[in-house]
């Protein structure tokens, strides 16, 4: 799975999904894009588990994991709970 995103922002323009049941999984990631919602309105949706559609969330996921645990966040939280 590949989303588009606008550039400097995480709003959802388009994706690619190869799988099985792909045309099953496309709707979720079109009804993001009409109505301009962003990465974490997919990620915040629950997806049953084990599933193919899990990925869309997991996608979603990672793309927050990458912004919000780079190396000089991690170091902040690091320090604060050394702090505590």
């Amino acid at each position: 799975m590949k989303v588009l995103l606008r550039r400097g922002s995480d709003q959802v323009l388009g994706a690619t999904i190869v799988a099985r049941h792909a045309g099953e999984m496309i709707s979720e990631v079109t009804i993001a894009i009409v109505r301009k919602q962003d990465l974490k309105a997919l990620s915040q949706v629950i997806h049953p588990y084990p599933t193919q559609a899990q990925a869309i969330k997991q996608a979603a996921d990672e793309y927050y994991h990458k912004i919000f645990l780079n190396p000089a966040i991690q170091f902040l939280l690091k320090l604060a709970a050394k702090l505590s």
